[in-house]
């Protein structure tokens, strides 16, 4: 789920905030031999011309009516014009890259006209305002007032076997009763080959699933995964959050998985499998601001790309080089990034490091030297500091190489760790890689990622100059999960990749708000599947299960 736009301190009374769930019929097929594969891209208007994007749904694989579960939560401001922008594109490459992938339609209209239809169907047109085909996209918006969530833990047992050569590959979907139908909340993730599925333990805001009825109906599908896109019906049923609660309170809640068209067909017909539901607990979950407010402290770290590719910083075609008005795109991201998040550190001192560059007095490569050459005190003081600490070192390092990002990514975990054995929601790190490119230890830096994602740490990468990022989006796991060299999975997506170019020409603020997008989220994310509490919050996340009186549970 993307959480957007973190207000700062001085936060308006007039916000709420919305989540926004899209699908779309219709699509224009792009693929010759199969179905297109749609995403869809959210962008916001900020200022004048300048767009920045908010947020992706996951690709769903051949499918022209697709419906996407990943849902967009926005801040809705009543007194501000918000304009959004929704790109629908079919995706062909495995690292998701929009550069290659062709375009299926657009529509742009603003949050208000969203809210106050409540559900928003409107035609899809190219960039040249033609229709793009019969294509629509519908926008559904619903209010988040409740900030209480569903943990779920379930599995199925004896589904049918749906597949002629293995068995099935079931995933499940959860559905919300609304005044014009079912409206998808979650789909789970699909597991290979079994009859037996076990998945992941998942989350879905107890507002999507029953609109916070507890008595409310749940409808939950099972299908066999199918990667045509028409994938297979096993079974369905439909319960209440309080039946499912009260039923796991003892051992497990069992359902049975009815396809009504066997059983019209088959006389013995008993059912198409059980789903069981192990663990059914409604939390509350502490919002970002609750975190911030209750005195959690995010640490910033910066970490500068000093390798050889950057060019010579004296020759203007150099990355480093600084322009008679003090600017290039290392300086750029600094500030733009560093006037935003100095508001959330209440000492504004930011430690700063450079790597693969040949360093004094010795001249060996280093991969994680502080810029101001004083191991026992990297802090620059303030977005200045760190400014004026880059101008110096710039002077006195040699450009070198590799592009190792691994020793950077470590030193910051390490405070992480540390920060773990508090047991509160103390302290959040959040590392900034300003780079040029190609990633030189990448198996070293995907096992660093994964091992990072269980820690408080989030890491923001910005690449500057024309180069190929591939590796970077790949590390960005918006649609699937990242994995070390030796399979093991990261808990959470902690890396978010904003190309510099894309904002070159777009105020300050634009940069800043797409690379801090996923952060809010994140940080929100960790401490409440942690069971983390802010320090100065005296109330330990309350278990909301089905013994609650009546007056908790409305």
């Amino acid at each position: 789920m993307a959480a957007v736009g973190a207000p700062g301190p001085a936060v308006s009374d007039c916000m709420t905030k919305v989540a926004l769930s899209i699908s779309c019929d219709n699509l224009l097929d792009m693929d010759t031999f199969s179905k297109s594969d749609p995403l869809c891209v959210l962008h916001m208007n900020s200022s004048g011309p300048h767009w920045c994007e908010i947020g992706r749904t996951e690709k769903i694989k051949n499918c022209l009516n697709p419906k996407f579960s990943k849902t967009f939560v926005i801040d809705y401001y009543f007194e501000m014009v918000q304009k959004l922008r929704f790109e629908v594109y079919d995706i062909d490459s495995d690292n998701h890259s929009l550069q290659d992938a062709d375009f299926l339609g657009e529509l742009e209209c603003t949050l208000g006209q969203i809210v106050s239809s409540r559900k928003l169907t409107r035609p899809l047109v190219m960039k040249d305002k033609r229709p793009a085909g019969k294509g629509t996209i519908t926008i559904c918006a619903e209010e988040r007032t409740d900030n209480r969530v569903v943990e779920f833990e379930a599995a199925g047992r004896k589904l049918d076997k749906k597949d002629f050569w293995g068995k099935s590959d079931p995933f499940l979907e959860f559905h919300k009763q609304t005044e014009t139908g079912w409206q998808l909340a979650h789909r789970t993730e699909m597991v290979k080959n079994t009859l037996n599925p076990v998945w992941r333990p998942f989350r879905i805001p107890m507002q999507s699933l029953c609109g916070g009825d507890v008595e409310k109906r749940i409808k939950v599908d099972c299908y066999d995964y199918n990667s045509s896109g028409s994938h297979d019906f096993i079974g369905s049923f439909e319960t209440s959050l309080c039946a499912i609660q009260q039923a796991s309170q003892t051992y497990a809640a069992e359902f049975e998985c009815i396809n009504s068209k066997k059983k019209q067909k088959k006389k013995g017909y008993k059912n198409s499998g059980v789903i069981v539901i192990k663990k059914c607990k409604t939390v509350k979950e502490y919002s970002f601001l609750d975190y911030i407010m209750g005195g959690c402290q995010l640490n910033f770290t910066i970490a500068i790309d000093f390798t050889g590719s950057n060019g010579d910083p004296r020759t203007p075609q150099s990355l480093h080089y600084i322009n008679p008005q003090g600017y290039n795109e290392y300086l750029a991201a600094i500030w733009a990034v560093g006037n935003v998040i100095q508001d959330y550190d209440s000492d504004k001192m930011f430690p700063a490091f450079g790597f693969g560059a040949k360093i004094p007095p010795t001249w060996h490569v280093s991969h994680e030297f502080p810029i101001n050459f004083n191991p026992s005190d990297p802090f620059c003081a303030g977005v200045e500091g760190v400014v004026h600490a880059y101008q110096q070192c710039l002077q006195q390092v040699k450009l070198y190489g590799p592009t190792n990002f691994s020793p950077i990514i470590n030193h910051v975990a390490h405070f992480g760790r540390q920060a773990m054995q508090q047991e509160t929601a103390s302290q959040y790190f959040v590392l900034l890689i300003i780079t040029d490119g190609v990633i030189t230890d990448m198996d070293e830096t995907r096992s660093a990622i994964v091992n990072a994602s269980r820690l408080p740490m989030s890491i923001i990468i910005v690449g500057v100059g024309g180069a190929d990022f591939d590796a970077m989006e790949f590390l960005d796991g918006d649609d699937g999960i990242l994995r070390s060299a030796t399979g093991e999975a990261a808990m959470r997506d902690i890396v978010q990749f904003v190309p510099f170019r894309q904002f070159r020409d777009c105020p300050q603020e634009a940069l800043a708000q797409s690379v801090l997008a996923e952060i809010p989220g994140q940080v929100m994310g960790f401490f409440n599947t942690m069971k983390l509490r802010p320090p100065h919050s005296d109330t330990p996340l309350p278990d909301l299960s089905a013994s609650a009186p009546p007056s908790e549970m409305s």
